[in-house]
């Protein structure tokens, strides 16, 4: 059977958003993100981090200091009961125009490769449009997007949510 994945992106959907994190101290955890993705595993649900992180790029940190984070954060998320299957994340820049920066969807695709993904019964969670648009263009019709990150147009999204936050996952997704 295929997998059902929640793809999250990072900063505004898991932890609050802030520019160009890169420090594990100032890395803080939305409220509800434990309880809520615990439920959603205990329904069989596996959870994929899909983020953008310019900030390499642009030479604001490392490829290391991200990595670290990445590796505290999955840490933290094992120490509360979850489990994360994967995390990918896009190094460059606008500018330089690659395919697997969101709002394109190479880095969905590139998890389709590597692992047997159901698109009908998977979603994405983000707080931009960027990660909606992403969703849609791997063929992924299950779109939230939350207004815990970057303030978002409720009126203009293509999402087919908006909820607060992922702590009102549970309300969206149903056993």
């Amino acid at each position: 059977m295929n997998k059902k994945i929640i793809f999250l992106d990072r900063d505004g959907v898991i932890n609050e958003e802030i520019s160009y994190l890169h420090k594990i101290e100032d890395f803080i955890f939305i409220y509800g993100v434990f309880e809520s993705l615990r439920l959603m595993q205990h329904i069989g649900y596996e959870f994929i981090v899909v983020t953008n992180q310019s900030g390499i790029g642009r030479g604001m940190y490392s490829t290391e200091d991200y990595l670290l984070i990445d590796k505290w954060m999955k840490n933290e998320f094992k120490k509360n009961g979850v489990r994360i299957l994967h995390s990918i994340h896009c190094p460059h820049t606008p500018e330089q125009n690659c395919n697997c920066r969101k709002p394109k969807s190479g880095m969905l695709e590139e998890c389709f490769t590597i692992f047997r993904i159901s698109k009908k019964h998977s979603w994405i969670v983000g707080d931009s449009e960027r990660d909606i648009e992403a969703g849609i263009s791997a063929g992924l019709k299950n779109t939230i997007l939350v207004r815990s990150g970057h303030p978002v147009d409720e009126k203009n999204t293509k999402a087919r949510v908006v909820i607060d936050s992922i702590g009102d996952l549970t309300k969206i997704i149903k056993y």
